[in-house]
């Protein structure tokens, strides 16, 4: 906007920003809709694709008038600040991550809410719904975004989310669509069914067997939980520390390492996080007090965000030089070991003709030698996993 060679000046920019008539989710989704098929083309169908959902802190401190502002939680410092939660949904293919979705979330509970609704809009606009939407519960809200994804046809193998979001209820609810691996947490509200007892997480711990030794996975239980759903918890060692850490999954037929590499794939969220807010200025780059220029200066970090990342992609992964990528691949297939054995031998040959110490007929006797040998070597091995099958 400071520009001077751009054809329209800040308030364009703004009034374009703050219109809540435009349909920013719709924008985002079939934008990265496009960039997954892409990625998909580049990705072995028998890797795990998944969904990752996760809230970060989007910090106004400073401000006082913006709309729907309200006081949040930062877990790690403790402490109260204002701002927003950013409700994320993410797909991930576990090395390329592209945002779907997000909710701005002010706060459900009215009495933290340092501003409510400025604006007076039609019910009909798309501003509107999502101040709405800003001010109910996250454990809410997670099933819809599941479902606008998967409508355009973006599908995931797992739901991945961290331990904020293991309660059984919405577990239920979303492995109805998506299987869900989470960590879990000793939380009064969810108890397993273990034995005929409804127990903690803590005292099923105490319960089950545990495996010998220091093994960096301690134990793994298939248990209902208190409304019925089946899951599996992977109890591993807190590597950072002492005591143990549990990992949740509702496909209960994965083995436990299977169940915790998927589950490492989360971490794709919290490097973009750190993305936007350090290095694309979600949180720095404007000034607004708009609700709706909130989303949509939102939206549009998040589209920088899957060009960069398509981009990356495009630079890591041979496979994005298409035909070229394939030739190589055959022709590294069709070239055995007698082929390469030879052609190493050719060129030994060649540079042994050229220093002229030894006789033509000598260096063929040697190379005849060789070549005899290997293909004898070869041969046996052939027999002898013919007679192991």
């Amino acid at each position: 906007m400071l520009n001077s060679e751009l054809g329209f000046q800040k308030d364009v920019a703004y009034e374009l920003l703050e219109n809540p008539r435009y349909n920013w989710r719709q924008f985002l989704l079939r934008l990265v809709a496009q960039a997954i098929r892409v990625v998909e083309f580049l990705t072995s169908e028998e890797r795990e694709k998944v969904f990752v959902i996760d809230d970060s802190d989007y910090d106004r401190s400073r401000s006082k008038s913006v709309e729907l502002l309200a006081k949040i939680f930062d877990h790690n410092s403790r402490k109260y600040l204002k701002g927003f939660k950013l409700l994320t949904l993410g797909w991930s293919d576990g090395a390329t991550f592209l945002p779907l979705d997000f909710v701005l979330r002010s706060s459900a509970n009215v009495a933290n809410r340092i501003q409510g609704i400025i604006k007076a809009l039609d019910k009909r606009t798309c501003g509107y719904k999502r101040r709405q939407e800003a001010m109910v519960k996250t454990t809410d809200l997670l099933e819809g975004m599941i479902k606008r994804a998967m409508a355009l046809g973006i599908s995931a193998d797992y739901i991945l989310m961290d331990s904020w979001f293991c309660f059984a209820g919405l577990i239920s609810k979303l492995a109805v669509h998506v299987p869900v691996i989470c960590m879990v947490k000793d939380l009064t509200s969810n108890f397993y069914l273990y034995q005929g007892h409804l127990v903690r997480l803590g005292e099923l711990y105490r319960r089950i067997k545990k495996r010998p030794g220091k093994a960096k996975i301690i134990a793994s239980v298939i248990v209902p939980m208190r409304n019925g759903q089946k899951v599996k918890i992977v109890f591993v060692r807190n590597r950072n520390g002492r005591g143990w850490l549990a990992v949740l999954s509702t496909n209960t037929t994965l083995p436990d390492e299977e169940i915790l590499r998927i589950y490492g794939k989360r971490w794709d969220i919290e490097v973009f996080f750190k993305m936007a807010k350090h290095h694309l200025n979600l949180e720095r780059e404007v000034q607004l007090r708009d609700y709706d220029g909130l989303v949509a200066h939102t939206s549009l970090v998040f589209s920088r965000y899957i060009f960069l990342a398509l981009k990356q992609r495009f630079h890591d992964d041979p496979r994005s030089i298409g035909s070229l990528f394939h030739a190589c691949c055959s022709e590294i297939q069709d070239l055995t070991l007698v082929e390469a054995l030879h052609r190493v031998l050719t060129l030994a040959l060649d540079a042994v003709r050229q220093s002229g110490e030894f006789a033509e007929s000598v260096v063929m006797a040697m190379i005849d030698a060789i070549m005899g040998a290997a293909l004898s070597m070869i041969k046996s091995l052939q027999k002898n996993l013919t007679a192991t099958a």
